[in-house]
């Protein structure tokens, strides 16, 4: 089967769908692969890195030309594929609640799409899951950002000239994101503290030596989703929640917030009120701000400042580490497709009733097929 890695088009977009080790483990599988030239530049890989590797590099026509398999980050339109043959596999960030006509054009190519985003969170998917993988590193690298933006030291430091108080961060939802910011941040030697509205977090939050800031006795305290996603909250618990993180926040000097819900819009966690409750020169990183934003006043792509607070809304966080990202993500790939790689026929084959391929798998056969989409 032959497999093709296409240069991203996005705005931005720094990462790569595979990388010369996962080049190599395609090519152990009996498959060849295709790489469009400068594919890897964002991500540091050399075009003769991949050739190094036992890829032949050419423009995206000659790469697409003839695929059986097209590897992509964030899913490219009907238009930028052409030429790809009808029934190939295209496998990719394919963004099917935000893109829902592109996944429609898909299908009315011919292509079968697979979404890396929809893949069902269970055991056996673990060494598939990009949404982990990438925002594992995203929330690394909102700290990172956060102590950048913030114009005074991380750490408590004791000097002859006085003590020089450790920065307070509180980390607003608690998934893998902010798990890592969570790490990150005490690493750093900051004084953190975390909350979320899934009661099984607060365990987590105090194995990483950070202080749980939780609502409690309070109807809809659970918050657990399909999947470990965090799910809307009761009336009552939102209201519980915004007095005490109004309370909490405006001794902060750093807040990251992470929370998203599948397919909504981001839920509002820090309101304009609670912004000017803030010290001066505190900073708000916001990872969700692509889907509409945690913080009121958080602009997509743009650093602001509201109340004297820094507002960080960096789009696409995970593409600000490239390099390690793509070798995450392409991992994430390879692990996809090997686990269901016939070794006789050197032949990918995806069994439709297998749960992983049901849940990520958008079109085929010329049709919507995700339950999702279609629900």
């Amino acid at each position: 089967m032959k497999i093709a890695v296409l240069k991203e088009t996005a705005a931005g977009e720094r990462r790569v769908a595979a990388t010369p080790e996962t080049v190599r483990k395609f090519i152990n599988l009996g498959a060849s692969v295709a790489v469009e030239a400068g594919a890897g530049e964002g991500a540091n890989i050399a075009n003769d890195d991949y050739v190094a590797a036992g890829a032949t590099i050419g423009p995206r026509g000659e790469v697409l030309k003839d695929a059986d398999i097209i590897l992509a980050v964030q899913g490219p339109e009907v238009a930028e594929i052409e030429g790809a043959k009808s029934g190939a596999l295209l496998v990719g960030a394919l963004n099917p609640f935000g893109k829902r006509e592109r996944v429609d054009a898909y299908a009315a190519a011919g292509l079968d799409a697979i979404s890396m985003e929809f893949l069902p969170r269970i055991t056996r998917a673990q060494s598939m899951d990009m949404l982990s993988s990438q925002a594992n590193l995203a929330g690394y690298k909102a700290v990172l950002d956060a102590a950048s933006e913030y114009g005074r030291a991380f750490p408590m430091m004791m000097t002859a000239a006085g003590t020089v108080a450790a920065a307070k961060v509180f980390v607003m939802g608690v998934g893998v994101a902010g798990l890592q910011a969570i790490a990150t941040a005490r690493r750093l030697g900051g004084q953190v503290s975390a909350t979320d509205v899934r009661a099984a977090t607060k365990e987590q939050i105090e194995s990483l030596g950070a202080k749980a800031i939780f609502v409690e006795k309070v109807a809809g305290i659970e918050g657990e989703g399909t999947g470990g996603y965090a799910t809307e909250m009761s009336d009552e618990y939102k209201a519980a929640q915004a007095e005490l993180v109004s309370s909490h926040i405006a001794k902060q000097d750093i807040v990251i917030t992470t929370a998203l819900i599948p397919g909504r819009p981001a839920p509002r966690l820090i309101s304009d009120a609670q912004l000017a409750s803030m010290k001066p020169g505190s900073v708000i990183v916001d990872l969700a701000v692509e889907a509409g934003g945690n913080v009121e006043g958080a602009v997509a792509g743009e650093v602001v400042t509201r109340h004297g607070v820094r507002i960080v809304g960096h789009r696409n966080v995970p593409s600000r580490l490239a390099a390690d990202t793509s070798a995450l993500y392409s991992r994430n790939l390879y692990n996809l497709l090997s686990a269901f790689w016939n070794a006789e026929t050197k032949a990918l084959a995806l069994p439709d009733d297998d749960e992983i391929v049901k849940g990520a798998r958008l079109t085929q056969s010329g049709k919507v097929v995700s339950e999702r989409l279609l629900g």
